[in-house]
């Protein structure tokens, strides 16, 4: 493996099956680093994006992890599971094999897609959703899907989430394929289950595609595949540091504010480049470059207009 240092973000297309721990020990392993994480799982069922923060860039988890997301999913309704998907136990419904039917779902028909199409306009906007149980949730300090594992009771509160918009594309018997953008921490398999549930004939999450993660999307996306076989390419798939956080504003500061930084020190008026353009007054937070352009750190505004450096990447 050639000696090249690896910060950045590497935008991996996760494949259906392995889980996003899965796919960081994958690139720890090929990489040989350990400074490897995700911005936001996606599970075994889904594929699609899946930001990892390589190197120096793991600092910046917090910054990056709240963006919105853009999915593709199919949701199979007349069936109801333990895991709000596909892969569960089924409580309500046909089973996959499409039999033991309740006396309660016999002859019924699919919704009109006029009726999902209604009822789905009912999900766009703010609103308090509750997470499957089997979910990474924790209950008293414990993960959902330890206790619903163990067939303990579950009761995870609901979380305000946002659903920017949602298109349903189209409805083919039973299957609804539907595009939607949401806020962080949204769960489409909860959206499959409460569709369903307002259906009345229950729903379930079949398939899953995340489109985008914020500005990370499936145009720079890396077959995980090629990450393996062809350790070289890395390099030029990675979003360096310096591209990262676009919309934060950002000053340049000289050699010696350089130095400052790294040391976690206030930036002086006098480290600051004069000809760069500086942010606004009332900016809380800036990034710091160095005269090439490098990601020396993130900092904050002090309320004497001080700039305190919070996350040093140098």
């Amino acid at each position: 493996m050639a000696p090249v240092a690896f910060d950045g973000v590497l935008v991996i297309d996760k494949p259906p099956g392995p889980t996003s721990h899965d796919i960081v020990a994958c690139v720890r392993r090929t990489l040989g680093l350990k400074k490897v994480g995700h911005l936001g799982t996606l599970d075994p069922l889904a594929s699609g994006v899946l930001p990892l923060v390589v190197g120096r860039a793991t600092r910046l988890s917090s910054l990056l992890a709240g963006a919105a997301k853009q999915y593709d999913a199919v949701i199979r309704l007349g069936l109801s599971t333990d895991t709000y998907d596909i892969t569960g136990t089924v409580v309500w419904g046909r089973d996959a094999a499409g039999t033991d039917a309740p006396a309660a779902t016999a002859g019924r028909r699919h919704p009109s897609p006029v009726t999902v199409a209604q009822a789905a306009a009912d999900f766009v906007g703010s609103y308090l959703q509750r997470p499957p149980s089997f979910s990474a949730k924790k209950v008293n300090g414990v993960r959902a899907y330890d206790l619903a594992r163990r067939r303990q009771p579950v009761e995870v509160p609901p979380a305000r989430v946002t659903v920017e918009w949602l298109d349903v594309v189209s409805v083919d018997g039973p299957r609804v394929r539907c595009r939607l953008v949401c806020s962080s921490g949204f769960y489409v398999r909860s959206l499959a289950h409460d569709l369903g549930k307002v259906l009345g004939c229950g729903g379930c999450l079949e398939s899953l595609r995340r489109e985008r993660h914020g500005p990370f999307s499936l145009e720079t996306a890396v077959p995980l595949a090629q990450v393996v076989e062809d350790v070289a390419s890395v390099a030029a798939e990675l979003i360096p540091m310096r591209s990262l956080l676009p919309g934060i504003p950002a000053v340049v500061v000289s050699d010696a504010g350089a130095r400052r930084v790294a040391h976690g020190n206030s930036l002086r008026v006098a480290d600051i480049v004069p000809n760069a353009q500086p942010p606004t007054p009332n900016t809380d937070r800036v990034r710091v470059l160095d005269n090439r352009g490098g990601l020396l750190a993130i900092a904050d505004r002090q309320p004497d207009g001080a700039l305190h450096p919070k996350i040093v990447l140098v």
